[in-house]
C-alpha cells in the first residue's frame, strides 16, 4: 500500500522494494473541490520501476472532471473489469496465519523507507480485539476514524478492525476545513456517529479555529472519543473533552506504531481513570516498561525509554527482505541477540516515556526528538506542551539548532489561535511559559510565528525540515508534504530574525 500523496519517485522506490507485479491506482482525486491529476504521477512512477509490472488497474474517480487519460497497453479500467466479470465465481484462497497480509512502508521522513511486514492471523485478531476493547465498537455503531486509509491507522481502525466486528465505518475524502470549518461536525451530526477517533494535530487545528464551529451542530450521538498518532498535550485533551465530548465522553489516548499493528498503551473506557496528557497503562497482555540506558526500570516520575518485553499478536514479523535492519532497529538496544530464549529479547520502539505511581505511561516523543542544550537533554514534546499551554497558541513545533556556546539551542515554530497576533507580547509570554514549566535552560532562542507547519499528508510535522531551516542547511525533499510552499515562507522569516 502506497499513500497517494507520495511522489512518483517514492512510488517507484516502494514498488522496487516489494517487487510489485500489479498497481491499483486512480485517474485523480479532489483537493478542496478541485480535481487533481494522479495517473500521470503514477505513470511516471511506473517508468522508474526496475522490473516488469504485469498490469495496472485504474479507477475512474473523477468522471466528467477527468483529464482525458489514454490507458497504456497493460492498463485496465476498473469499471470495465467489473462489467467483464459480472457473475463470475471467485473462490476464496486459504491462507496460513503467518502468511504475509500486507507491507506497510514508513513515510520515509528519515532514512530509507522500511517495509513493515504484517501477517494474516495475528494482525487481524489484534486489530479486531483492540477495536472492541479500546474503542468499544459494537456492530450497531456508526464509527469514524478520520485517518487516511493509506496509513496503518486507516488499515487497522478504518478497515480491518471495525469491519471484522461488523460495524458501520465512515470514510471521508478531503480536508477537515472544506468547504467550511464545521465539515467534520456536520458529518457527525448527519450520520449520528457514535465513536470518533482522530489525531492531536487535527484537534489543535480545531482549537485554532474556535469552539463556535462544533457548537453549531448536535454532537450528542458521540459516546467515545479517541486520539492517535502522537502524544496529546493536556490543553488539547481538555478542549476535545469539553467542546466535542461535552464532558460526557471518555477519551482513549492511544500509543502504538505502524510496527505494533495496533494499540499498546491506553486506558480502557469505563475501566481506567483518564489523565489528560497520559496515554495510560499497558493493555492487558502487553508487558511495557520504562527503563534507563542499562535496561533497569526507572522510578515513577523519572524519564526513560519505553520497551516491550513479550510478544503480542499484531507485532511486525520483520522488515521486508531486511532481517538485519529489523534486528538492529528494534531489538539490538536491550536484547541478548545470542540468546534463543524469548525472555532475553526486548522490543525498543525508540520512544522516551515516564511512568507515574499508578502505572500510567506518558509518552514524551521519539528518542531522537531530544535537544542537548549545554549538556541538558530536553524533550521537544515537553517544551511544545509548555508553549501550547500559553493562551493564544494553537500549535507548536520545537527543534534544535546548532549553537556555538550551547551546542544546541531551542527553536520554536508557533501557530497562533484565530484572533491572536504573533507579536512581541505573545513571544514574551511563550518564553516565560517555557521557563516557568521547565526552567531557564529550555528558554527558546528563537520564536518564529507561522500560519502553518510543514506536514506530511498524514499530519506528521516534518521537524527535519524545520531543523534544516534553523541551521541554514540545504532543504531536503519536500514532495511528500501536503503544504510544501510553507517551508520557503518559514525560511525567509527565520533568516530575517537571525539578521535582526
Amino acid at each position: 500500500m502506497v499513500f497517494a500523496g507520495f511522489s512518483a519517485e517514492a512510488l517507484a522506490t516502494r514498488m522496487n522494494s516489494a517487487n510489485s507485479e500489479f498497481l491499483v491506482t486512480c485517474d485523480g482525486y479532489y483537493r478542496r473541490g478541485d480535481p487533481l491529476d494522479h495517473l500521470d504521477k503514477a505513470n511516471e512512477g511506473l517508468d522508474g520501476v526496475d522490473h516488469g509490472v504485469e498490469a495496472t488497474v485504474v479507477v475512474d474517480r473523477l468522471g466528467d472532471d477527468g483529464f482525458g487519460h489514454d490507458l497504456r497497453g497493460n492498463q485496465h479500467d476498473w469499471d470495465d473489469l467489473l462489467a467483464d466479470h459480472t457473475g463470475d465465481r471467485v473462490d476464496p484462497v486459504q491462507r496460513d496465519a503467518e502468511d504475509m497480509l500486507f507491507l506497510m512502508y514508513t513515510s520515509g521522513t528519515t532514512g530509507q523507507p522500511k517495509g513493515v511486514k504484517h501477517t494474516t492471523g495475528g494482525y487481524l485478531s489484534y486489530a479486531a480485539w483492540t477495536s472492541h476493547a479500546v474503542l468499544d465498537i459494537e456492530k450497531e455503531d456508526t464509527y469514524w476514524c478520520s485517518a487516511d486509509i493509506g496509513w496503518i491507522t486507516g488499515h487497522s481502525y478504518i478497515v480491518y478492525g471495525p469491519l471484522a466486528l461488523g460495524t458501520t465505518t465512515v470514510m471521508y475524502e478531503g480536508t477537515p476545513d472544506f468547504p467550511s470549518r464545521d465539515r467534520l461536525w456536520e458529518i457527525i451530526e448527519k450520520y449520528s456517529v457514535d465513536i470518533f477517533y482522530t489525531a492531536p494535530t487535527a484537534i489543535r487545528a480545531f482549537m485554532k479555529w474556535g469552539s463556535r464551529f462544533p457548537e453549531q451542530h448536535d454532537l450528542s450521538s458521540l459516546r467515545l472519543l479517541g486520539t492517535v498518532g502522537e502524544p496529546i498535550n493536556p490543553r488539547a485533551w481538555k478542549w476535545y473533552y469539553k467542546h466535542i465530548g461535552n464532558e460526557d465522553c471518555p477519551i482513549v489516548d492511544t500509543w502504538w506504531q505502524t510496527e505494533t499493528g495496533g494499540m499498546m498503551v491506553t486506558t480502557l473506557p469505563g475501566v481506567g481513570k483518564m489523565k489528560p496528557g497520559s496515554a495510560g497503562p499497558p493493555l492487558p497482555g502487553i508487558d511495557a516498561q520504562i527503563v534507563d540506558t542499562g535496561g533497569e526500570e526507572v522510578e515513577a516520575g523519572r524519564a526513560g525509554y519505553l520497551t516491550v518485553n513479550k510478544p503480542w499478536p499484531g507485532m511486525l514479523r520483520t522488515l521486508y527482505k531486511n532481517d538485519e535492519r529489523f534486528i538492529n532497529e528494534y531489538w539490538r538496544e536491550y536484547s541478548d541477540l545470542d540468546s534463543d530464549d524469548s525472555d532475553d529479547w526486548v522490543y525498543f520502539p525508540e520512544d522516551g516515556a515516564k511512568v507515574d505511581d499508578d502505572g500510567y505511561i506518558t509518552v514524551l516523543g521519539r528518542v531522537d526528538d531530544v535537544i542537548n542544550v549545554s549538556g541538558h537533554r530536553l524533550g521537544t514534546m515537553e517544551i511544545e506542551s509548555a508553549i501550547v499551554g500559553v493562551e493564544g497558541v494553537a500549535e507548536a513545533a520545537v527543534v534544535g539548532a546548532n549553537h556555538d556556546l550551547k551546542g544546541e539551542a531551542v527553536y520554536a515554530y508557533v501557530i497562533t489561535e484565530d484572533g491572536h497576533d504573533g507579536d512581541d507580547d505573545l513571544r514574551g509570554r511563550i518564553i516565560e511559559g517555557v521557563e516557568d514549566a521547565i526552567g531557564p535552560i529550555a528558554r527558546p532562542e528563537e520564536v518564529v510565528f507561522t500560519p502553518e507547519l510543514p506536514k506530511t499528508r498524514s499530519g506528521k510535522i516534518m521537524r527535519r525540515l524545520l531543523e534544516d531551516v534553523a541551521n541554514g542547511d540545504e532543504l531536503g525533499n519536500t514532495s511528500t508534504l501536503r503544504n510544501p510552499d510553507v517551508v520557503e515562507d518559514i525560511q525567509q522569516k527565520v533568516q530575517q530574525q537571525q539578521r535582526a
